[in-house]
C-alpha cells in the first residue's frame, strides 16, 4: 500500500535550500515504488537519505516536456532503444534517482515491470530549475557517471544552453548548435534551441 502523506507540515523560510531530507515513513522500502510517500513534489533516495524537492515550476516543466519529445521522436525510428521520462526512476547501486529523460537499449530493460529499472541508461538528461542550478546538476552528473551512465545532458533554461558531460570531459552548446551524438545513440543530435521552444524569447 502507498505510504500515507506526512500528517504534519510546517512552513519554512523561502531561502531554504533544497533538497530537504525527509524521515522515511513506516514500511518504506526504496526498491518498492508503492512504499514511497504520496506527496506533492519529487523524491529521490540517495546515500541512505530520502530527499524532497518541490514540484517543477513552469519553465522547468516546459523544458522537460521538450526533452521527452526530442528523445521520443528520435526513438520512433529506433525500436532497439527504450526512452524513459516523467522522472524516469532507476536504482543504481543503492540509490534511487529520477531523471527528466533517459535512454536505454531495449534489450537491457526487458521485461518491463512496475519497479525501477536497475540498469544504468546510456544517456541521462537533467533540467535545471529554481532549486537545482548548474552547480547542483554538475554534482548529479558526476553521480550518474560514477554509476555507469555514459553521457549526461544538463539542460539549463536560465542560460539557454546544454552542457554535455562524459567521463572524457564536457562541452557547452548554445542555440544555433547541435549536440554531439553519443556514440551508442546514432542520430541523436538535436538542435539546442529545440529544448527551449516553449519558453518566451530570451531577453
Amino acid at each position: 500500500m502507498p505510504a500515507e502523506p506526512y500528517p504534519e507540515t510546517i512552513p519554512v523560510p523561502a531561502s531554504v535550500r533544497f533538497p530537504v531530507e525527509l524521515e522515511p515513513p513506516e514500511g518504506f522500502c526504496p526498491e518498492e515504488p508503492a512504499s514511497w510517500p504520496r506527496i506533492d513534489g519529487r523524491l529521490e533516495w540517495v546515500g541512505g537519505r530520502l530527499l524532497y524537492m518541490p514540484p517543477c515550476g513552469g519553465i522547468q516543466q516546459g523544458v522537460s516536456v521538450s526533452v521527452v519529445t526530442i528523445l521520443g521522436q528520435w526513438q520512433e525510428e529506433r525500436p532497439d532503444f527504450f526512452v524513459g521520462g516523467n522522472e524516469a526512476g532507476m536504482i543504481l547501486g543503492k540509490d534511487v534517482r529520477g531523471a527528466e529523460g533517459a535512454v536505454w537499449r531495449r534489450d537491457a530493460v526487458l521485461p518491463l515491470i512496475g519497479r525501477y529499472i536497475r540498469v544504468p541508461p546510456i544517456l541521462a538528461v537533467e533540467v535545471g530549475g529554481r532549486e537545482e542550478g548548474e552547480p547542483e546538476l554538475r554534482a548529479k552528473a558526476q553521480w550518474y557517471l560514477a554509476h555507469g551512465v555514459a553521457v549526461v545532458w544538463l539542460v539549463l533554461p536560465k542560460s539557454r544552453d546544454v552542457l554535455v558531460v562524459t567521463a572524457g570531459g564536457e562541452s557547452r552548446h548554445r542555440p544555433g548548435e547541435r549536440l554531439p551524438p553519443p556514440p551508442a545513440l546514432p542520430g541523436l543530435e538535436p538542435a539546442v534551441e529545440r529544448f527551449f521552444r516553449q519558453l518566451p524569447p530570451a531577453s
